[in-house]
């Protein structure tokens, strides 16, 4: 792996994992609005819960663009797009599969949390209930109700844009490693996932359609790492 792949790997993949837990979250649960907390479209956590709720599974593209912190001297922000296919089935399982630039897979089965570099030939395994802690992702593995995610987050309604309903979720905590996120959708499906990190990286996800699974969620959410693969287990 070159050197520039590298840096990309160390940006990109952190970023990857970090909007896996917020889309899988996002995606597979019922969030349900909470009066009094909203901005512009009191209407847009209404509307989330409804469409969330119709979705219990399914898979779709996506595009990702990472773009670095504004630089004081006014030179334009580093750039990284990728793009891949993303699949998800309540309760705590969900697949990231990148395809471009490089090639790298992210897969929770429910129990374990699997990341790959087919260019490292590495496989991480990890807990997935420990590697995901307290972060959105973490609530797919429950009941994913209003108490559980009003531990960790506020919810607020935001003006329509792009011709997409808005709405943000601020974590409640100051020092993780998100400022807020927010999710875009129309009347069909998620269509965007913005979200900004204590660094000043914004990660900006467009999702295409949400189509079924093209396959059992027995197989889609199985990851064994290839043959003379690195494990690494933490």
């Amino acid at each position: 792996m070159s050197l520039t792949s590298t840096l990309w790997y160390g940006t990109a993949w952190r970023a990857a994992r970090a909007l896996a837990a917020c889309t899988a979250v996002l995606w597979a649960a019922s969030v349900q609005a909470q009066p009094g907390n909203s901005n512009g479209n009191s209407n847009s956590l209404e509307a989330l819960q409804q469409l969330l709720k119709a979705n219990s599974s399914g898979q779709s593209s996506f595009t990702q663009t990472v773009t670095g912190p504004s630089k004081a001297d006014g030179t334009k922000a580093r750039q990284t797009v990728s793009r891949g296919t993303f699949a998800f089935a309540r309760p705590g399982r969900f697949r990231f599969d990148y395809t471009t630039p490089f090639p790298q897979v992210l897969v929770a089965d429910g129990t374990t949390l699997w990341m790959y570099d087919p260019d490292l030939a590495q496989a991480t395994a990890t807990d997935q209930a420990a590697a995901l802690g307290s972060t959105p992702a973490a609530l797919i593995t429950s009941t994913a109700d209003l108490a559980d995610l009003r531990v960790h987050y506020v919810l607020e309604s935001l003006p329509s844009d792009q011709g997409l309903q808005w709405v943000r979720a601020t974590p409640k905590q100051s020092d993780g490693a998100l400022k807020w996120i927010e999710l875009g959708f129309d009347a069909q499906h998620v269509a965007a996932l913005v979200m900004l990190d204590q660094f000043g990286q914004t990660s900006d996800m467009r999702f295409s359609a949400l189509a079924p699974l093209g396959d059992t969620a027995a197989k889609v959410f199985s990851f064994k790492p290839p043959a003379g693969a690195d494990v690494i287990r933490q």
